[in-house]
């Protein structure tokens, strides 16, 4: 009998698992799809089979909110003169994703939005709760902080109505907005270089704007415990927590070696508590014990036209914005007619959904915290490398502020039970980051499946390993460069499904049909056969708990080949001796193991298993992991009666997409 080399992996009793929410002014890319959806939504099967459906809850939704939205609306009410609202145009859309989540087998207990529904009713509710319970625990602050200004156009401009270059040191972002660049780097709007406005194409002026911040820089220390926390449980992916630790460095700013020797032959003191200078860089780095000193340290180098780069730090975080369409922030000390900042209210409406979803099946609202704060709850945030920062930092900071843990009080947070990121590396269209900009256009996660089945894209996606690096989704009919007698990449691991799993399945199938009257054989399943099909198991198991979907494919596709060898050596050596009695021990084995191997498929690839289920003609108590050993008698209704369902020649139970014959 196989002996684990480990114990098997623990798992809470309740999970949330949230996927980050796409904008609402356009459809699901086959980023949304592959690069976080589809995990998402595979964990949660998995989940649902190993620990109860019950248990388990899976909340996303439209975010319906923010400038580049109130930008395309206009845009399109311009363009079309289209008589429509604000909210029925992002329904609109919001109907796209749901169709399109659907014909992925992607299936949320609740698909929200932030701006209409009973979600929206809620997320308001919520986005007041928390903001109060923020201004209690005297975390927020109001700042008076420079604005945009056109003076061209004479309008405040929105975050993504400003563009420029990132100030933050060797960033490679191709684009940076107001406060934030597209790698997710956050700063203070009048750090932005070179800032254009999309309105009238010049320079906007900065005037100051009354907003509530959160004081996120003062949770530094609180924040660098955290990450040690994660780094002894060894839980988050390492580049979660390398790229949380860049955003807790002491504040710092770059200077040019020539502009620091003129500062130091006019005998300039910008307030650094250290200068490091090696010699080699061609910049000098000035440390500051704050990020006050660092910002005053920038005005006097603004005074004598010293050019800079800051470094990433952590900085107040903005709250409140001045855009009509957006959730209204409570009115308190006089600031009034103020909305959420998008970033932020996004960060709380799973929340929101998760509320929504309890109330759906007459849940009170108080239960949400059982959900997300209990010991034996967790909650899984499937995002983007991107939004790190968001989630990561400003997520955090904003529920210790919520739990009562004020910055430098003492109070240790070994006891928060944070929520677990699970972020993918950026999945890249022929080798380079998509772009609706670029020649050759990505394609819409819903143009796909005019290529491809969803069982094939699933595997596909989740095959590719994101946790670890960017990898390039090279699909051949979207590639003009890829060479008609090639191989089609994203084929190979639908492959093992429509090509070997198929024919284990129809070899047993065909020869329980013709030799046993479609009865499996009732005989003692061999050693060898349970070895192969528990290893498979336990290490599946480890993978799934570790979200390592690209090892959970490789687990598959091991296990699948071996019992196929399995098959075709014992076969062979019934049909060499004419042998009913080896015959009968080789469907048997190999049916154990085909249903097994359905139990590891059904969070990938649901509905066709759900398909081989029926023609197995087994109960629903093959998707427990309470049963994951058990052999096929305890999934049948009656095992005195039992018979597979009779299958015709050349038989399919995973199809491929009729654009591939």
């Amino acid at each position: 009998m196989y002996t684990p080399k480990r114990p098997r992996p623990e798992f809470p009793k309740r999970a949330v698992i949230t996927a980050g929410m796409p904008y609402g002014n356009k459809s699901l890319h086959f980023g949304h799809i592959g690069g976080v959806f589809i995990h998402a939504d595979t964990f949660t099967r998995f989940l649902k089979d190993r620990i109860g459906s019950e248990n388990v809850i899976f909340v996303s939704g439209t975010d319906c909110y923010g400038s580049p939205i109130l930008a395309s609306y206009k845009k399109h009410v311009e363009e079309t003169n289209e008589n429509i609202s604000m909210e029925d145009y992002v329904y609109r859309f919001y109907n796209l994703q749901t169709d399109v989540l659907a014909s992925y087998d992607v299936k949320p207990s609740l698909y929200g939005a932030s701006a209409f529904g009973e979600s929206a009713k809620v997320h308001k509710k919520v986005s007041e709760t928390l903001f109060n319970a923020l201004y209690e625990q005297k975390t927020l602050n109001v700042m008076s902080s420079p604005q945009f200004f056109d003076t061209v156009e004479n309008v405040f401009l929105n975050g993504r109505q400003v563009v420029g270059k990132c100030p933050v040191d060797g960033c490679q972002s191709d684009k940076a907005y107001a406060d934030e660049c597209a790698l997710g780097h956050q700063y203070m709007q009048d750090e932005l270089i070179d800032p254009i406005s999309t309105l009238s194409g010049k320079k906007p002026v900065l005037k100051d704007v009354n907003n509530w911040y959160f004081i996120l820089d003062e949770y530094r220390e609180h924040l660098s415990e955290m990450v040690a926390k994660m780094r002894k449980e060894r839980q988050v992916r390492p580049n979660v927590i390398n790229t949380i630790e860049e955003f807790l460095k002491i504040p710092v700013i770059y200077v040019k070696r020539k502009d620091h020797e003129e500062l130091q032959t006019k005998g300039i003191d910008v307030g650094a508590n250290e200068i490091q200078d090696d010699g080699k860089k061609p910049s000098v780095t000035y440390t500051f014990e704050s990020l006050e000193k660092r910002d005053a340290a920038r005005v006097k180098l603004d005074a004598v036209s010293i050019r800079y780069r800051t470094g990433k730090t952590l900085v107040p975080f903005r709250l409140s914005g001045n855009i009509a369409w957006g959730v209204p922030v409570p009115s308190k000390e006089n600031l009034d007619d103020l909305t959420f900042w998008v970033w932020p209210e996004s960060l709380w409406a799973p929340i929101s959904f998760t509320i929504t979803y309890l109330n759906s099946i007459d849940k009170p609202s108080e239960d949400w915290t059982k959900w997300w704060l209990d010991k034996d709850a967790k909650v899984y945030q499937f995002i983007g490398e991107d939004n790190i920062y968001f989630y990561g930092v400003a997520e955090m900071g904003m529920l210790m502020a919520y739990l009562g843990i004020h910055p430098n009080d003492g109070l240790s947070i070994e006891n928060v039970n944070f929520p677990q990121l699970v972020a993918n590396c950026h999945l890249l269209f022929l080798d380079s980051k998509a772009s609706s900009s670029s020649d050759i256009k990505p394609p819409m996660a819903g143009e796909l499946l005019n290529f491809y089945t969803k069982d094939q894209l699933r595997m596909h996606f989740l095959s590719l390993g994101l946790s670890k690096k960017s990898v390039s989704f090279s699909p051949k009919p979207f590639d003009p460069s890829c060479p008609e007698d090639a191989p089609d990449v994203v084929l190979k691991d639908g492959n093992l499904l429509t090509n070997v799993y198929n024919r284990l399945l129809r070899s047993c199938f065909y020869t329980a049909q013709k030799y046993f009257d479609s009865v499996v054989p009732k005989v003692e399943i061999k050693e060898e056969i349970k070895d192969i099909v528990h290893k498979a198991i336990y290490d599946y198991e480890h993978n799934m708990a570790r979200q390592e979907f690209h090892l959970v494919i490789y687990t598959i596709d091991d296990v699948i080949r071996n019992v196929s060898k399995y098959w075709s050596k014992y076969m062979k050596q019934a049909d060499d001796q004419d042998s009913d009695e080896l015959r009968a021990q080789v469907v048997a084995d190999c049916i154990y193991a085909a249903k097994s191997i359905l139990t590891l498929l059904h969070p990938i690839t649901p509905s066709s298993s759900e398909r081989v289920r029926e023609y197995l003609n087994l109960n629903a108590s093959l998707w427990s992991w309470d049963h994951i050993f058990d052999e096929v008698t305890a999934h049948m209704d009656s095992p005195t009666s039992h018979k597979l369902k009779f299958i015709e020649p050349k038989f399919d139970f995973y199809m491929k997409d009729e654009s591939q014959f």
